[in-house]
């Protein structure tokens, strides 16, 4: 299982929000590049950036900044926040990111989705963000009356790359992962499902790693590693050892 640091870029600044809410932001780093470069160093495979400022704005507001880690870091980068148009998702795998995610952009527009994975095979990967089981879109400020699991299901066999599987509530909030909704939705589909939202410790990496063969790709760890409550290098051991 892959251990996925993130970094969510606001105002050019690394942050992180609480349960998704834009009032509630803790600066973390004025350099985003500086903390993609210690997390490279300290061993991870693969890191997750949002364009918070982007997810709100419908485009790219801090793409300087991720174009920057690019060209500093070797490790595969997946890029969400503000890209909802074939043209955007051009841009930034022209640009060296490793795969995009798809968000408010499924609902939107169901096509886009389609006709990207025919166009970028193995880039694209869907962000599903759930509140109370149901999705959020626009930087989770819109809740809708759509089932996460009927919107990844309606995904099924199209050549997704991975969804991103946010539980709202936790996110940010240190509480535990939502084993059983993650397990759930990826038990539903045949899609990988990268878990995120409320990492709180090596716990949670071992839980998430127990039932990894129901379709648990990763796992994306945020405020936690921020606030040293779990060190990169333990978690990407936790991430590889062997069930008993």
């Amino acid at each position: 299982m892959v251990i996925i640091p993130a970094i969510d870029i606001k105002n050019g600044k690394c942050v992180r929000l609480a349960q998704g809410d834009f009032d509630r932001v803790t600066l973390y780093a004025d350099n985003p590049v500086d903390v993609a470069l210690a997390w490279a160093q300290k061993g991870a495979e693969l890191i997750h950036i949002v364009d918070l400022d982007g997810s709100v704005a419908g485009s790219p507001c801090n793409e300087a900044i991720i174009l920057d880690i690019i060209k500093k870091i070797n490790i595969p980068i997946q890029v969400g926040g503000g890209i909802r148009d074939i043209k955007t998702i051009k841009f930034y795998l022209n640009n060296g990111i490793s795969s995009v995610i798809l968000g408010t952009a499924a609902l939107q527009n169901e096509e886009i989705v389609r006709d990207a994975v025919k166009a970028f095979p193995d880039k694209i990967i869907l962000g599903i963000d759930a509140l109370e089981g149901n999705v959020a879109i626009r930087g989770w400020t819109q809740k809708t009356e759509q089932k996460a699991i009927d919107l990844a299901q309606r995904f099924e066999n199209c050549g997704l790359r991975a969804i991103v599987y946010t539980d709202i509530k936790r996110d940010g909030m240190e509480t535990g992962v939502n084993i059983e909704a993650t397990k759930t939705l990826a038990a539903a589909i045949n899609i990988p499902v990268i878990a995120s939202g409320g990492v709180a410790d090596i716990g949670d990496v071992e839980k998430l790693r127990e039932i990894e063969d129901c379709g648990i790709y990763g796992v994306i760890i945020g405020r936690a590693l921020y606030t040293g409550k779990i060190s990169l290098e333990a978690a990407i051991r936790a991430g590889k050892k062997p069930l008993n």
